[in-house]
Order: structure tokens, then sequence, then C-alpha cells
């Protein structure tokens, strides 16, 4: 598929915003981090509904009618575009509520908990959402996998993770106290990632083969020998959009790094070894990285995803 610029920017903005309101009210039930703080929370809080905010416009950029967004909302029953616009909805009360209450009040406690709960869930509920959109896409082999969804759900938080322990370790707090829940997101996101990359050209080739069953022979597979036209068209570039596969393991490799080896030796081994005067040079970098390794992941993800009608121009 072809990798809009808006796409990539709302699936990265969003994703980090509700990562980080997915995991803050936990931290703050949990006690790692400090709700009295209330420049903490404006520090975190306001960046994420920023975030938020700015990935949702973006995904409104690539349509031809971008006014009738909108109309989206009203197929909430069949469509997960629609459940997405609506859990984007839901989602800022209770976080609006919230960071009230952290910034403005200085403390989160009586009813305002339920607050933070319902953000995280409605945060979670928003990456659910956004997997499915492609995950219920059959004609693309690639996303149809319970792995997109889990991608989303451990990728958001990890990225979110890194971003609140850079800003935390601004304000004093060392990251060693995020130690546990960064070594959980980032083997997962690995586990997630790793499963993901690891059938994606198994399952293109099994529908490849598949599609040409009924004509070829046992243990053969039909190919194109010439295209239907002389030249792309908008169905090719946008449905059969290829990245050649040496470039794809490299970037694979990028992402790895990135995304997984950095957050991995920054906020999981290093706090146990480093005090904070030094650590914080370490831990922005390391949010930094991250964030570039979750953007060239969600290129890759549309770049390596083809649709099957790709398979009618000769496209393997």
């Amino acid at each position: 598929m072809h990798p809009a610029a808006s796409v990539i920017l709302f699936t990265t903005a969003s994703g980090v915003g509700y990562g980080i309101l997915s995991l803050a009210p936990l931290l703050v039930a949990f006690g790692i981090l400090p709700d009295e703080d209330r420049w903490l929370g404006g520090a975190l809080m306001l960046p994420a509904l920023g975030l938020v905010t700015v990935g949702l416009l973006s995904s409104t950029f690539h349509l031809g009618h971008p006014e009738r967004a909108w109309r989206a909302l009203s197929q909430w029953k069949s469509s997960w575009l629609s459940r997405e616009g609506v859990m984007a909805i839901l989602s800022y009360p209770p976080t609006l509520a919230y960071t009230y209450a952290w910034v403005s009040l200085g403390s989160v406690d009586g009813p305002w908990v339920w607050a933070g709960f319902a953000t995280v869930l409605t945060a979670l509920g928003m990456m659910f959402t956004t997997g499915m959109i492609y995950r219920s896409l059959k004609p693309v082999p690639a996303w149809a996998t319970d792995w997109t969804v889990t991608g989303y759900l451990t990728l958001g938080p990890l990225t979110g993770l890194a971003v609140i322990i850079a800003i935390a370790s601004g304000f004093g707090l060392h990251p060693v106290r995020f130690q546990a829940v960064a070594i959980v997101f980032v083997l997962a996101a690995a586990i997630a990632k790793n499963a993901y990359w690891a059938r994606l050209q198994a399952a293109w080739d099994d529908h490849a083969q598949n599609a040409g069953a009924a004509i070829a022979s046992p243990g053969n597979t039909v190919r194109s020998i010439e295209w239907p036209h002389t030249e792309a068209n908008y169905v090719l570039k946008e449905m059969g959009y290829g990245v050649a596969r040496k470039h794809a393991e490299k970037l694979r490799r990028i992402t790895r790094n990135l995304l997984l080896v950095a957050p991995a030796i920054v906020f999981c081994l290093l706090p146990s070894l480093l005090p904070l005067p030094y650590l914080i040079w370490a831990v922005i970098p390391g949010a930094v990285l991250t964030l570039a390794g979750v953007a060239i992941e969600r290129w890759l993800f549309f770049a390596e995803a083809k649709h099957v009608v790709s398979l009618y121009y000769g496209v393997e």
C-alpha cells in the first residue's frame, strides 16, 4: 500500500499520545508517578492531548472531502473506522477531567480516580479499534492477522512510556522506577513485531498460490508474463506499492535497533547502572530514537502490505 504521509503521522502521533494516556493514570494509581506534582501532570497530559488531536486531524487530510469525515461516525455498527472515530470522541471527556484534576487541583483522588481508569480504557480502546481497521482488511494478507492489533497495543504504550520516562527524568524522578514496566513492553513489542514480520511474506506467497489454484496444476503457481497495460495506473500505485526486499530487510534492522534494542538498553538496563544526573543524557536521546523507530515501522507497515488486486498485475 502507498504509505501516505498523513496516515503515518496519524498512527505515529496518536499512538504516542494514547500510549501516554494508557499508562500515566495507571502509573499514578500505583504510586510510580506522583500525582501531587501538577507541573509534571501538565508536562505529560497536555502534550499527549496535543499529539492525539494532531493525529486525529491529520487522518482527514488524505480524504477527498475532509468536511464529510463526520459522516463516518454513523456507521459504527459495521465499520471499525467509524468505531475508531466514536472511541476518539469518547476518550476526550475522561482525559480532560483527569488532566483538570492533576494539573488544576494538584491531586488525583476520590471520583477523579475513575476518570483516570476511563482514560486508560478509552485510550486502549482507541488503539484497539485503530488496529482492527487494518486487521479487518482481508484483501491485504499482511494485515489480516491478530499480530496487527497486538502491534498497536504494544508499540503505543512502549513509545508513550519512552516519553513519560524522558519527561519524568527532567523532573528528578529516577528511571529505575519504570524499569519493570519498560521490560514488559519492550519484550511484548519485540514478540509482536517479529511475529508479524515472520508471517508477512509467507502470507502473501500463500495467497498468491491459492489465487491460481483453480488453473494451476498441483505444486505449480500462475504468474503474469505481461502487464495488462503499458504503464502504472492508480490501482497499482496505491494498492501495489512495493519496496525492494533487500531495502525492507535493511529498514527492519534499523527499526529493531531504534524501536527495540535502544529502549532495552536505555530503559531496561542503564537505570540499574547509572545515577540520574548522568542517566538523563541517555533517556532523552533514547526516547527520540524510539520515536524515530516507530515512524520507520509505520512506513514499513504500509509499504510492505500489498492488496490482492496486485496479483492481476504480476506483482510478487
